[in-house]
């Protein structure tokens, strides 16, 4: 905090800690950054689950729901059959997809540095798992 910065700033539901509870999973800024970069602020959810390996369906799913109640993206269900659903941003997310962008342009530029650090695994406990 900076000196002089007022308390009431920092208070619970402040902007900075909605933004950081926003994106307290990894997920939620990669599927952004997926749609935005890769697919054109729309895909379907084996097109997203395919361009992000590592993710399971499920978290993809409950990622997805957890954008769509906080207004990131919409669902977009077609008539056909079996239904094709569709993911697309909101202009709310198209407005989130800059900073996570300006985060993941830094953290390439960077990436030597982030080595430095290590991984949470490496610096756990292998008996306890924690670090």
């Amino acid at each position: 905090m900076d000196r002089g910065t007022d308390e009431a700033e920092w208070r619970e539901d402040c902007a900075p800690r909605r933004i950081l509870e926003l994106f307290s999973t990894k997920w939620t800024s990669m599927v952004l950054h997926t749609l935005h970069a890769r697919h054109d602020g729309r895909a379907r959810n084996g097109v997203l689950h395919r361009s992000l390996p590592g993710i399971s369906k499920k978290m993809l799913t409950q990622t997805l729901r957890q954008m769509e109640a906080s207004g990131l993206v919409t669902r977009h269900v077609e008539g056909t059959v079996p239904p094709a659903v569709e993911y697309r941003l909101t202009p709310l997310g198209s407005r989130f997809v800059e900073p996570v962008e300006m985060l993941y342009d830094w953290a390439r530029k960077n990436a030597a540095a982030l080595d430095r650090l290590g991984s949470r695994k490496a610096r756990e406990d292998p008996i306890s798992g924690e670090g």
